[in-house]
């Protein structure tokens, strides 16, 4: 019985990543200073944000901009800095957690605001914090069979919302510091848009290959994060411990395998400080060598992995190799590497 999954990508390169930021930036003490009364009153310490979890801000959006606009602007800004047709993307994949409406897909309404091509294939692809490293797995998977020239991955986050909810249920005078470690990984979200073009290496030599990564479940921890369209509520110390030990099964697989322990760069899913330092000492990362954004734009689920790359894009070389690695509520976890 397979205990992973492994992708090799024979003919796919990353021809653009791009990002956009929310321009609101709102502060880690700011929500301290809104849950004064309640940290007093059951007992919590105040700062745990930025001293334990490492994220001092992060961003919003401006009430009137959607998640389907935050994709949608990494998806143009992607397709322009890709220099490609837009009617040659022959695949559309929206990766976002947040969103207002169940249905349509997410997928259309980015398809029209883009102006895609009526023979776009578009859908959307949800797997919580993974869900950005799966489409890439599925998008290169469809450009080495020739089914596509290009794909196009979008994704749009906000938190806004869930975090102005949350900060006013823990306000309420039933709250309890169970209720407040409950919710505080709702706290450590961030905003942003993502967005990466890939297509045929054959074709595209200035482009960056994707070479494939591995995947592996524990599906036994689906319980551990559990987000609806209002709340969310986190196991966190479970969850971290979880899924340190998932990435690390799959690590001792196949490190050696494919020579990952001396990457040039490691692009990780941002979450916190611990989680970071934690993964990083678990698989003998070199943690200078894992560029950091969680400081100042939180967790902004499946887009930090692009966007944390998008924002590397200017320290990178020619040559050199980058692994993306990132664990997901579920648990799953996923590493990718490419040859920039």
């Amino acid at each position: 019985m397979a205990t992973h999954s492994v992708f090799e990508h024979r003919n796919t390169s990353i021809l653009s990543v791009s990002y956009v930021e929310a321009p609101e930036v709102v502060l880690s003490s700011q929500f301290d200073e809104a849950l004064a009364e309640t940290f007093e009153r059951v007992g919590v310490r105040s700062g745990l944000l930025e001293n334990v979890a490492g994220i001092s801000e992060r961003r919003w959006w401006p009430e009137d901009v959607s998640y389907i606009d935050a994709a949608s602007m990494a998806g143009s800004k992607a397709i322009a800095e890709a220099e490609i047709n837009p009617d040659d993307i022959g695949l559309l994949i929206d990766t976002s957690v947040c969103r207002a409406d169940l249905e349509p897909s997410a997928a259309v309404r980015v398809h029209h605001q883009l102006g895609l091509s009526e023979g776009c294939l578009n859908f959307d692809l949800a797997n919580a914090c993974l869900g950005f490293v799966n489409a890439m797995h599925l998008a290169a998977g469809m450009i080495d069979a020739g089914t596509i020239q290009y794909a196009l991955i979008v994704d749009g986050e906000g938190a806004r919302q869930p975090q102005e909810a949350t900060i006013a249920r823990l306000q309420g005078e039933d709250t309890t510091a169970d209720d407040v470690f409950a919710e505080f990984a709702t706290l450590t979200l961030g905003s942003g848009g993502a967005a990466m073009v890939l297509g045929a290496s054959d074709a595209n030599p200035e482009g960056h290959r994707f070479l494939g990564g591995v995947f592996k479940a524990a599906s036994e921890f689906h319980d551990l994060c559990v987000g609806t369209l209002s709340r969310m509520r986190t196991d966190t110390s479970a969850l971290l411990e979880a899924g340190l030990k998932l990435a690390e099964a799959v690590w001792s697989d196949v490190v050696e395998e494919f020579d990952w322990l001396n990457m040039d760069r490691y692009i990780l899913h941002q979450v916190s400080a611990v989680h970071t330092t934690m993964l990083c000492e678990r698989l003998g990362i070199d943690i200078s060598r894992a560029p950091m954004t969680f400081p100042v734009l939180g967790n902004i689920g499946p887009a930090s992995v692009p966007i944390t790359l998008a924002r590397e894009v200017g320290n990178l070389e020619a040559g050199e190799r980058v692994l993306c690695l990132g664990i997901g509520s579920g648990l799953n976890t996923a590493a990718c590497e490419i040859l920039w």
